[in-house]
């Protein structure tokens, strides 16, 4: 496939994902710290975003099912997500972190449970689509191209 075709797919690909609410602005920003000398610099960072969240919820999930409850050391790890995925541009992520904050200061198990449950649901989302963005990055970049760092919508 043409290189120019590529890259058209990949900024449309993205516009798609702001416009849905998966990415924000936070995103963007985070393209412009890319260049050609590191062209893979913000699918490194994404791709340490998801093996730290990945070792997050492995915690939450342990954290929830273990009574009695410490709403605390919850709300802690949650407070480090939504720290982490806002600093990504994962919205719907950070979303419902900010739900999730709640349910632990209200010391309620199911709604924090509830809430643990969107959260993968928003995180496996989000990993699946920028797989499928970094995957067509990278035939940019085999195929000689580059990746548009300024994007504006």
């Amino acid at each position: 496939m043409e290189v120019g075709l590529m890259r058209r797919q990949w900024i449309q690909y993205i516009e798609g994902l702001i416009h849905e609410g998966t990415l924000d602005g936070q995103y963007l920003q985070l393209l412009q710290l890319q260049d050609e000398s590191n062209p893979t610099f913000v699918s490194e960072v994404v791709t340490l975003f998801f093996e730290d969240t990945e070792e997050l919820l492995n915690k939450l999930r342990i954290a929830i099912s273990q009574p009695p409850v410490d709403f605390k050391k919850i709300d802690d790890h949650v407070h480090q997500l939504k720290g982490s995925s806002s600093s990504i541009g994962a919205l719907r992520v950070k979303n419902v972190c900010v739900d999730f904050r709640t349910a632990c200061e209200q010391q309620s198990p199911d709604w924090c449970s509830s809430c643990l449950q969107q959260v993968e649901q928003e995180f496996y989302g989000v990993k699946e689509k920028l797989s499928y963005l970094y995957a067509l990055e990278k035939r940019i970049l085999n195929a000689g191209g580059s990746i548009p760092a300024d994007l504006s919508f």
